[in-house]
């Protein structure tokens, strides 16, 4: 598309696509070439490369790839002339005169522009009526009160709309036409068709595209005034989905410490951001968006995101979960203690403790699955309730490995059955199901169905029987089963080298167990693998760590009663045993790798 001898061929032949696509994509050396994760699509493993020495990117993954131009037109979403203009301006290549342009071009270039400024004129406007007026030096007490200094009040902009209805009106009517103080966001118009300034005795946040332009404001109202906060409307400038507050001042830190703090308003950013938490933004009170995503994910892919812990940041919480896995974010939650958002936990207890649980915040799923377990886990129908609740969020999860490790999690924490749950997100996936069916074996008596599938792989597993009969004598976890007889002579043909035969082994069993063999050789199901094997020993293992914590917690109680002599050493004995009990059946979250 670049002809030769044209401003765009110069541009292309001076352009370095290494710094254009850094500005989107974290890109790190690799021999000849720079690697990063593909903008394109989702992915966990890169598969984008970008030539230095050939101009050109190119994904091994989704196929996408092109020239410097090719990437700021599907990144931006520009036509060509425009992503020339847009690679020049990001390399300082000087730009000629523009052609004469349509009529209609002129002007609504010359409306864009005169909105900026407009809203350049207004954030200074606004920082004046903080600083100078008397209404102005009362909304400065009430951000006092807040814990703003006035360095901060400067470093973030920060000023006041008085409470007059046609202040900021009269300071610039004169210099820009009527269409473009009506397109503005800036003012409203009475009945009468008059204007009047939108926002009223009001603090004002600015707030700035990626490339540091003011395009909006968020309004924060003193007193009783209703809404609590106000923002400008959607203009030729600007789009809420596009945008997130703080973007601009947190791009370098994002990059630095690949990493971004997601929370939900201006007040929460500013305070986090002066704890030296620079990498955060905030979506600031609307519900995250694709685009939003898209543009945070030009600069990291991992978010840890802080909502407020109230019902409604909770909900927040959840659906941005949901797109950030869809755009294949690596997400962790925060969820501060004493129902406390960002900014009054870190002015309560200060910025090195809300560094500490930053660094702490567990996996999303470890947030989810505490969720799920405020429900009722007492029956069948609760953990079937959780369940449901968690399955979007599983199959979401892109990377098969991660998927079946966060399975073991959920089965481990809500007490179902590994295999159980394995196989009923399988067949929600495969009939494209957002939620599980009601099954007996997941509702109904736990243990059970690790049992049967057990014995069917010991019947079928051809590649791993052996292995997996050794695990069960070794541990001899058949002990206590409603299988046990069954188990044992399958382990038993196993240790032999011989090919357990259901209707010879049959025959030396007594008919309950005969009948139990033949129903389970019977039963249909995914073809078994060692991955469900060890889950299966896993709930069996568990089973047995349950009872005797059971029976370690009655001694324990029972010794604790008697306080008789020489009941300390053993009593202490006990407790230890509890506590390596316990640590067996709910093991620590991952760590953060923040």
């Amino acid at each position: 598309m670049a002809e030769a001898g044209s401003f765009a061929d110069r541009v292309k032949q001076q352009a370095d696509i290494v710094r254009v696509v850094g500005e989107y994509v974290r890109l790190k050396k690799s021999g000849l070439n720079f690697t990063g994760l593909c903008p394109f699509h989702s992915e966990k493993t890169p598969s984008f490369s970008v030539s230095q020495t050939k101009q050109f990117y190119y994904c091994f993954g989704c196929g996408a790839g092109g020239d410097v131009f090719k990437f700021v037109m599907e990144m931006d979403k520009l036509p060509f002339p425009e992503a020339v203009r847009a690679v020049a301006e990001k390399c300082g290549i000087a730009i000629p005169r523009a052609k004469e342009r349509t009529p209609e071009e002129r002007k609504e270039n010359q409306q864009r522009t005169s909105i900026v400024e407009m809203h350049r004129e207004a954030a200074a406007f606004f920082v004046l009526q903080l600083n100078t007026t008397p209404e102005g030096r009362a909304a400065k007490g009430y951000l006092l009160d807040r814990g703003l200094d006035a360095e901060a009040m400067a470093r973030f902009g920060i000023g006041f709309a008085p409470s007059g209805g046609e202040a900021l009106l009269r300071t610039i009517r004169q210099k820009y036409p009527e269409n473009a103080l009506e397109t503005s966001g800036l003012f409203s118009r009475d009945q009468s068709g008059r204007f009047y300034d939108r926002f009223r005795r009001r603090v004002m946040f600015p707030i700035a595209n990626d490339s540091g332009k003011i395009v909006a404001f968020g309004g924060r109202a003193l007193g009783d005034d209703l809404p609590k906060y106000l923002n400008s409307p959607e203009t030729p400038i600007y789009t809420k989905s596009n945008i997130l507050y703080h973007l601009d001042r947190a791009k370098e830190a994002l990059r630095q410490r690949d990493f971004a703090v997601l929370v939900e308003g201006y007040m929460d950013a500013i305070s986090v951001a002066r704890a030296g938490i620079t990498n955060v933004v905030a979506s600031c009170g609307t519900s995250l968006t694709e685009p939003q995503v898209k543009l945070l994910n030009r600069f990291t892919h991992r978010i840890i995101v802080n909502y407020d812990p109230d019902t409604a940041g909770q909900t927040a919480t959840e659906r941005s979960l949901t797109i950030l896995l869809e755009q294949g974010a690596e997400v962790r939650v925060l969820a501060l203690p004493g129902g406390k958002d960002p900014d009054s936990f870190i002015r309560s207890e200060g910025a090195a403790a809300y560094t500490k649980l930053l660094n702490e915040a567990p996996p999303y799923v470890d947030y989810l699955i505490s969720r799920a377990r405020k429900m009722d886990m007492s029956t069948g129908e609760g953990k079937l309730r959780a369940v449901n609740f968690l399955m979007p969020y599983v199959q979401r999860i892109p990377d098969r490995i991660l998927r079946s490790e966060w399975a073991t999690r959920i089965a481990q924490q809500l007490r179902i059955e590994e295999p159980v749950l394995r196989e009923s997100i399988r067949k929600a996936a495969s009939e494209r199901r957002g939620e599980v069916k009601a099954r007996p074996e997941l509702v109904g008596r736990v243990g059970k169905p690790a049992e049967r599938r057990l014995v069917l792989m010991l019947i079928e597993g051809e590649e791993f029987r052996s292995r997996l009969a050794q695990d069960i004598r070794a541990e001899e976890l058949h002990r206590g089963l409603e299988s046990e007889r069954v188990l044992e002579v399958l382990v038993e043909a196993c240790a032999s080298g011989t090919r357990p035969d259901a209707a010879t082994l049959a025959m030396a069993l007594e008919e309950r167990d005969r009948r139990l063999l033949f129903e389970i050789a019977f039963e249909s199901g995914a073809p078994p693998t060692w991955e469900e094997a060890e889950s299966c020993l896993t709930v069996l293992r568990r089973r047995r760590a349950e009872e005797e914590l059971s029976v370690v917690q009655k001694e324990i109680e029972s010794l604790a009663a008697a306080a008789g002599a020489g009941a300390g050493s053993e009593l202490r004995r006990l407790l230890e045993r509890k506590q390596e009990l316990r640590r067996k059946l709910d093991p620590p979250a991952p760590q953060s790798p923040v």
